[in-house]
């Protein structure tokens, strides 16, 4: 059930550990993005470098200003007439691990739509991590029985939520949105 697979990731996460979840897009590795330790647990299991960075998730686009320094308001505007999941990459991270902070001061956020991972980050009531579970460099699942075993097993937890649904999802888009209101897409 739902509340109650909220209540285990959510321990796991309050605890330090690092879970393999459901989100709106391609299943996730992730941890509570204010604590260092547990970020770099991701790093180390997915072999990346430190300074390719991973984004941060929210449950709702109020809580932008709380992690960027200074939110250009047309990223309101971007999050809520996207038609598919959407990734902005904004300068100004704050309040966050800095090991999430890109060399520029820049994360990337994405307001998540997932039951799951809206719930996890209320009770949470912080961001939460999220990256694609998969080793560095190999290609990303697509559903939950494309995940490496070595992934499985190097996390503390595997929600029990949407392991058999089949749908091919892919990543999120990825805009770089600039104070100034200028943007690039950087995956579309």
């Amino acid at each position: 059930m739902l509340k109650d697979e909220v209540a285990k990731a959510l321990k796991v996460i309050q605890d330090g550990g690092i879970i393999l979840y459901p989100t709106d897009t391609i299943w996730g590795i992730g941890c509570d993005a204010t604590n260092t330790d547990a970020v770099k647990k991701i790093f180390r299991l997915k072999q990346r470098e430190e300074t390719k960075s991973m984004i941060i998730l929210l449950d709702t686009e109020n809580k932008l200003e709380s992690y960027i320094s200074d939110v250009n308001p047309l990223a309101y505007d971007l999050i809520e007439y996207a038609e598919n999941p959407l990734t902005l990459v904004m300068p100004g991270a704050k309040n966050i691990s800095p090991a999430l902070i890109a060399a520029d001061g820049s994360v990337g956020i994405r307001v998540v739509k997932h039951p799951f991972c809206q719930q996890l980050i209320q009770r949470l009531r912080k961001p939460l991590v999220s990256t694609s579970a998969n080793i560095s460099g190999n290609s990303s699942p697509q559903y939950f029985s494309q995940i490496e075993g070595a992934i499985i097993n190097g996390v503390d937890y595997v929600v029990d939520i949407d392991q058999h649904d089949m749908e091919i999802k892919t990543p999120s888009t990825i805009m770089r949105l600039a104070p100034d209101g200028k943007f690039e897409f950087i995956r579309r």
